[in-house]
């Protein structure tokens, strides 16, 4: 498969993957809300976990695709990634105890998300 046929298959993937997430999420939202706490509302509020599961398969298949050479730029960026993560948890860590206000674990796909886009964005730039 030629890389850009095989960009264009993971693009697919990846954008079906990431709409039945924001579906099952806002439906698990929508039903979870009225339920008092306990084993159905906590399996339904999990839910979303299934298409989370789906989204790395797609991406595991994709760089499964790639060529050596972008399969190890990928890679790279993603380590990259993550240690922009590690680094804000640690910092942020210390800065809590210090009396800086807790933050929900949901940030973390966020920054490693952004990191991830920045990484991206610069390579992009100096590659030109």
């Amino acid at each position: 498969m030629r890389e850009r046929e095989a960009r264009n298959r993971y693009h697919l993937e990846l954008t079906g993957t990431l709409l039945l997430y924001a579906g099952v999420l806002t439906g698990s939202i929508y039903l979870a809300n009225p339920l008092e706490p306990g084993l159905h509302r906590t399996l339904i509020v999990l839910l979303p976990i299934i298409p989370i599961a789906l989204f790395f398969w797609v991406t595991a298949r994709q760089l499964k695709r790639m060529d050596e050479f972008v399969r190890l730029r990928t890679l790279e960026s993603m380590a990259i990634s993550s240690g922009v993560v590690g680094a804000f948890s640690l910092t942020y860590g210390f800065l809590e105890s210090a009396g800086f206000p807790k933050l929900s674990m949901f940030w973390v796909w966020g920054i490693l998300g952004t990191s991830a886009f920045l990484v991206g964005a610069y390579r992009c730039l100096v590659k030109r």
